[in-house]
């Protein structure tokens, strides 16, 4: 029988970059191991389905890979169309959700067809694949132009002014974002020193604000439009004490989440209890979610906590190693901005946990438990994936040509 030489093989079916695949499923092993853990409360609530929370938790995941699939086999050269249609789309959804009451009367998430989607994740991934796209297109010998860097900055600012609201952490990291790559990108030096000596100054001003300002001031400006959520901003900075002499200080009843998380991490002995045996996961809120890295840590040990760390810093490697391959400025400004955002958001993730960060809400990507921002991160890993293999490719035609 003849074998047919064009059948697939595995490695061309999940071809682009190893490293960046071999991660992907690692997140994907911690992330059950440690949600099946850390979600034992939930699990002991649902008496009739207690193995309904893992087992939505593991759907995400097999929906994940399938979407991280999906996009790695799109041509980097079809992401300009999210240039054209993104921005509409993401501005759209993130105008809705301010009118969509929600969980704690908050409006981070819409239902669209059933499914609760996070706008702000979509909108943040569009932002960085368009500020690429900017940085790559208006660009002289010198670098980004002049009219890169405007255009960049009122798009970001947008984004960001209808992010802030409901989720001012997240508009602070993609802002953030945003800055690396312009910097990245090399802007004009004169306007980014200006923007970051402003942003600087409005970063204190508004955190010793929050930090000094008496409760009945904060209470008053909590009233006005679009600042609802001001008194709970002031309260996680006036709350967050990083290094406190007196143990007396963590108070379990107006501090939970803070108080909880440190005993986890300070009883870990080192090399953890072992899987599946956390001794603060039934009274640590959301310790599935945005509190799953002390959960690590208490099982795991500083060992885990290191592993999960390194991942996260091979990622990032990564991305910069296989951005030098692009030949082109666009795909690889995607790459960058996409392994930040995913990073930075951990490493925020993890300061909060050890108390020198003021509680902020993100989950940690790709580990903590999730519906939209799963997906979203999965696609994200897929879009640099799909760039590495054109990276590849591009490389080894290069070689061919050097060569011939």
């Amino acid at each position: 029988m003849r074998v047919n030489n064009k059948q697939l093989s595995i490695g061309k079916i999940f071809d682009g970059d190893t490293s960046l695949w071999v991660l992907l499923l690692g997140f994907c092993i911690i992330s059950i191991l440690e949600v099946y853990s850390a979600s034992s409360n939930m699990t002991f609530n649902n008496h009739a389905a207690f193995w309904r929370p893992i087992m939505q938790h593991a759907g995400y995941w097999v929906m994940g890979m399938v979407v991280a699939w999906a996009c790695s086999r799109i041509p980097n050269r079809y992401y300009g169309w999210i240039v054209l249609l993104g921005v509409p789309l993401s501005f759209m959804l993130l105008v809705a959700a301010l009118f969509t009451k929600g969980e704690n009367d908050g409006a981070r998430w819409i239902s669209i067809l059933g499914f609760s989607v996070q706008p702000s994740e979509i909108a943040k991934g569009v932002l960085i694949v368009v500020v690429s796209w900017l940085l790559g297109a208006m660009r002289d010998e010198r670098g980004a132009t002049k009219r890169a860097f405007y255009w960049i900055l009122g798009l970001t600012v947008c984004t960001c002014a209808l992010i802030a609201p409901e989720n001012l952490s997240t508009a602070g990291i993609v802002f953030f974002v945003v800055m690396l790559l312009m910097f990245v990108g090399k802007v004009p030096h004169k306007e980014y020193g200006i923007l970051l000596g402003v942003l600087i100054i409005s970063a204190s001003s508004a955190y010793s604000f929050l930090k000094f300002t008496p409760k009945p001031v904060i209470e008053q400006i909590a009233e006005l439009p679009m600042l609802h959520r001001v008194e709970t901003w002031a309260g996680r900075v006036q709350n967050t004490v990083a290094f406190p002499e007196d143990p007396d200080s963590f108070d379990l009843n107006t501090n939970p989440q803070i108080t909880q998380s440190r005993i986890a991490i300070s009883t870990c002995n080192i090399i953890g209890r072992g899987p599946g045996n956390s001794t603060v996961r039934e009274d640590l809120p959301q310790a599935y979610s945005d509190f799953i890295f002390p959960i690590i840590v208490e099982e795991m040990g500083i060992e885990g906590a290191f592993v999960v760390i390194c991942m996260y810093i091979i990622l990032l490697y990564r991305a910069a190693k296989l951005a030098r391959r692009c030949d082109n400025n666009f795909p690889a400004y995607i790459m960058m901005g996409l392994a930040l955002l995913i990073t930075i958001q951990a490493c925020v993730n993890m300061l909060v946990a050890v108390g020198i960060f003021p509680i902020t809400g993100q989950p940690l990507p790709l580990i903590s438990r999730g519906g939209s921002s799963m997906m979203m991160n999965c696609a994200y890993i897929g879009m640099m994936i799909s760039i590495s293999r054109t990276a590849q490719h591009e490389s080894a035609s290069n070689t061919d040509s050097t060569d011939e």
